[in-house]
């Protein structure tokens, strides 16, 4: 099967170059940049060692930030790649990269794409996070002798069982890799009965992260506009859970009649349906992609923006974590742990099911199971006493996590000390 495949791969230029042409239309790729799509750099490979990161999305990339500074502040030497496939990615990259850090665009899995990108780049190490798996890209890599990792190793329900379906063209691919760093131990398990070796569970980045950044001058120029007024984050949410939180809102303010929402959706580009159907469930909202500001009489803060998460669990002293009350899987909770934030989230967590289990251990997140519960938990968790012992506990759970980058850092520093030093480009 993977024979197949990477004869196909082969012959694709042509069927692949129409579907970028359909994304350029559909604006799901930067015009400036679409050549990276198809392996042409628009960077010079930096002098010396090299290791590149492939994440698929923003949260992934995210989570290699503090990993990437850590690693080329302990090694003068070495340079980083991250590549990732969508544009909101590397507008949130670009201002944040630490030095001697680049971003490129992912090509397509078109074997002379990969083949163009990796004459160009050749890496001495690469490294995958989370389970973005293409194998023109797997291996080819492979063939060239680059040792390989995967990292924040996590499979989901659907992937796991098409790549089961696969069989020997998933433990092919899983082969390749030198090392395997799961997530969690339904992750280990599953990679494992899928043909993987060497797998050692070490936890997710996102836990070591560093906390979110944030503007602290937009911070003091909002707090007032809030003060004296409970503050509640609903982040990350989903199509269908906007409708809930507008409702428990209502039944909220019977217990906090001064309760504030700040409403950050998982996609942005939702803001305006999201901000007209608050509107007409009888809500004052100002929307920040709009430029409009709150005020005293503001019930809905739409915060349709990219990449100030930071900010607004820094406001809030409870948040709801999205993707949670629809089976999306949940978000990182260790994003508001960190910034003091009480969680709570609904049953649908399997992508961090072993970091929510962990905070609701200690004490620092709260389930809930259905729309009647998330109304009855708000002001609950929100009381002042409440969201400051949850906040402590959350803080104390996460703080252990620089253990997951350290692991990490130890992985990638093997392969690189067993790899001689390429030559200069």
């Amino acid at each position: 099967m993977l024979g197949s495949y990477l004869a196909l791969s082969r012959a694709a230029p042509g069927i692949a170059r129409r579907i970028l042409d359909r994304r350029l239309r559909d604006a799901k790729e930067d015009p400036d940049r679409i050549g990276e799509r198809t392996g042409q750099a628009s960077l010079a490979r930096p002098e010396g060692r090299l290791v590149w990161f492939n994440a698929a999305s923003v949260g992934e990339a995210v989570s290699l930030l503090e990993l990437m500074r850590r690693l080329v502040r302990a090694r003068p030497d070495l340079s980083c790649l991250v590549t990732t496939v969508t544009t909101t990615s590397a507008a949130y990259l670009a201002p944040r990269l630490p030095p001697r850090c680049l971003h490129q665009y992912a090509p397509l899995d078109v074997l002379p794409w990969v083949e163009r990108f990796l004459d160009h780049w050749r890496p001495d190490v690469a490294v995958w996070t989370e389970s973005e798996l293409w194998p023109a890209t797997l291996s080819e890599t492979h063939r060239r002798g680059v040792p390989m990792l995967l990292i924040n190793a996590r499979i989901s329900e659907r992937s796991f069982r098409r790549w089961r379906a696969a069989g020997g063209m998933a433990r092919g691919l899983l082969a390749r890799f030198d090392r395997i760093l799961a997530q969690d131990d339904l992750a280990a398990e599953q990679l494992t009965a899928l043909g993987a070796r060497d797998v050692m569970v070490t936890g997710t980045l996102k836990e070591g992260a560093a906390p979110l950044e944030h503007d602290e001058a937009e911070r003091a120029r909002l707090a007032p506009v809030f003060a004296g007024r409970p503050l509640w984050l609903a982040a990350s949410t989903h199509e269908g859970e906007e409708a809930v939180v507008s409702r428990v809102l209502h039944e909220a303010r019977k217990a906090l009649p001064l309760l504030a929402l700040i409403l950050a959706p998982r996609h942005p580009k939702r803001g305006d349906g999201v901000t007209a159907a608050f509107r007409a469930d009888g809500w004052t909202v100002a929307q920040r992609s709009k430029g409009e500001e709150p005020g005293p009489d503001t019930d809905v803060y739409l915060a349709d923006t990219l990449g100030e998460m930071g900010l607004w669990y820094r406001m809030a002293s409870a948040a709801f974590v999205g993707g949670s009350l629809v089976p999306v899987g949940g978000h990182n909770p260790f994003e508001p742990a960190l910034l003091g934030c009480a969680v709570i989230h609904g049953p649908h967590v399997r992508n961090f099911a072993d970091a929510y289990a962990r905070l609701g251990a200690a004490g620092a997140a709260v389930r809930v199971e259905s729309e009647a519960d998330l109304a009855r938990a708000v002001p609950d968790v929100m009381a002042a006493d409440r969201a400051a012992a949850m906040a402590a506990a959350g803080w104390d759970a996460v703080s252990e996590g620089a253990a997951v980058t350290d692991a990490v850092l130890e992985a990638i520093g093997a392969s690189l000390d067993r790899t001689a030093a390429r030559p200069p480009a």
